[in-house]
């Protein structure tokens, strides 16, 4: 009678056992997308911060002066839509040692704009996004003074050139 009680003992502990390793075993996953949520969840929210600053004509003081001079259709407030914001998975950066991500964000307008005056709301955007990406990760002081990439701790992060719909 008691081999029978010894023998549930090790069974039990057995089973727990392995459902504690494949627990930490998963656990590794389900940070790497999370890690990945909040970074699509800050680059819309940030995409969506960039478009409203910019088509509301907020810029900073070099900007208004170097638009005054040759993009005078963004002093103004127009009217951008974003459609999507996505990302792709380009690989391994080996420069950082890191998977590397390229979001892209789609975006159209029914204002008329030049080629040039699209690529400076684009990179108003884009700017935004990887800014709000940096600010979620608290990596702000690990990049450039354009956040540009932007980092945490499994990705590397960049942006496309806004695609126009």
């Amino acid at each position: 009678m008691m081999d029978n009680r010894a023998q549930m003992s090790a069974e039990l502990l057995l089973l727990f056992g392995t459902l504690i390793i494949i627990l930490m075993i998963s656990m590794v996953f389900i940070a790497g997308e999370n890690e990945l949520n909040v970074a699509m969840a800050a680059a819309r929210n940030g995409a969506i911060e960039g478009l409203a600053a910019s088509s509301s004509g907020i810029y900073p003081i070099d900007t208004y002066r170097d638009y005054s001079n040759s993009k005078t259709g963004l002093l103004y407030p127009y009217s951008v839509e974003i459609i999507n914001v996505s990302y792709a998975e380009l690989g391994e950066d080996m420069n950082y040692d890191k998977k590397w991500i390229q979001f892209t964000v789609y975006a159209k307008t029914s204002d008329r704009f030049d080629n040039d005056e699209l690529v400076s709301i684009g990179d108003r955007i884009n700017y935004n996004l990887r800014k709000s990406v940096a600010i979620s990760f608290n990596t702000t002081q690990a990049t450039n003074k354009l956040y540009n990439p932007v980092f945490s701790t499994h990705y590397v992060f960049t942006t496309a050139n806004v695609k126009w719909v």
